[in-house]
């Protein structure tokens, strides 16, 4: 990658694969997939909410198969222990010494089923992690191999049997994604190609399109994209108004902004652009913003969402030319 504009073509390249490969088996869910894309690409983990069955885990999965990395699943269940998804040391008798077993967290790409069902320990080992890309045991460093990227999935109903994630720890997502159900033209689909299919697993038709170094190395240009100031001010514009907003209860952090620069930044490398405009920051906004604010206890008993209140205040202020 010699130059900046070879970059941000070789990006798109890359992105285009993915987005293809995944497509052999999602039906729709186009935003989902530019979104959990824009994530890899910003190097950010990812929460994904909807209820069950409609392909919040499967998508995951697709994407992480499209890529050459380490891959691994982890089921979050109220007995889960931190040293469940970290590792342990284990003494080896024959050589009286102990030898680290690490657990399923030493992979490029994990997807956590469930996170909110795992009490607050192992949530907190799990973000250790996520924040520092790097664990200590018994006071030994691991440093994760890069990239590190964390898919969690979450259901929105169910509530019994679940822990809520603190607002500190949902700031380490770049993004919460709110899946829907689908069309009905695309739920025909849906079951056309489930016909068509038989008994194969769905992720057999998907091939590995990316490598664990190009995925390194579209993370590193997507950083080099160029973002006017007026547009930094903008996404300065959109946080801050988070913060003194008669609806919202707790506003975004700086983080945010941080991330929604980062993510516009994404969204751009996308399209196959080397700057930023002010679309992909209002495309950015929502997934980087909706679980970053809490909103008053009346709003919420009148049923008002986060995205709608997000959406007010990007109406609310003028673009950038």
């Amino acid at each position: 990658m010699e130059t900046n504009e070879h970059s941000k073509t070789d990006v798109k390249l890359l992105a285009d694969r993915i987005k293809a490969e995944v497509h052999k088996v999602i039906v729709g869910q186009d935003s989902l997939i530019d979104q959990l894309i824009a994530g890899i690409l910003a190097n950010g983990h990812i929460l994904i909410e909807g209820v069950p069955g409609i392909a919040k885990t499967l998508a995951a999965k697709l994407i992480a198969k499209s890529i050459s990395c380490g891959f691994s699943r982890i089921q979050f269940t109220p007995d889960l222990m931190p040293s469940d998804i970290l590792g342990t040391n284990v003494f080896n008798v024959k050589e009286s010494r102990f030898e680290f077993h690490a657990g399923p967290i030493f992979a490029n790409l994990i997807l956590i089923d469930e996170i909110n069902r795992s009490p607050a320990k192992t949530q907190s080992a799990l973000f250790e992690a996520m924040e520092e890309r790097q664990i200590s045991i018994d006071g030994t460093t691991r440093i994760m191999d890069l990239p590190f990227l964390v898919f969690a999935t979450q259901n929105p109903i169910e509530h019994e049997g679940t822990y809520r994630l603190p607002e500190a720890q949902l700031d380490r997502f770049i993004f919460k994604i709110i899946i829907n159900y689908p069309e009905q033209e695309q739920e025909i689909e849906i079951l056309n190609r489930a016909h068509n299919r038989k008994s194969r697993p769905e992720t057999e038709e998907i091939n590995a399109v990316a490598g664990k170094e190009e995925i390194l190395a579209a993370q590193e240009a997507v950083k080099l994209i160029h973002i006017e100031e007026p547009l930094r001010k903008y996404i300065a514009q959109i946080v801050g108004l988070t913060r003194n907003n008669p609806s919202i209860y707790l506003g975004a952090s700086p983080r945010a902004s941080i991330h929604l620069m980062n993510a516009a930044k994404a969204f751009a490398a996308i399209e196959g652009r080397d700057f930023v405009i002010p679309e992909d920051i209002r495309l950015a906004a929502i997934p980087v913003l909706n679980h970053r604010i809490l909103l008053t206890p009346e709003k919420e008993m009148e049923g008002i969402t986060t995205d709608r209140v997000i959406r007010q205040i990007i109406d609310t202020l003028e673009v950038p030319r």
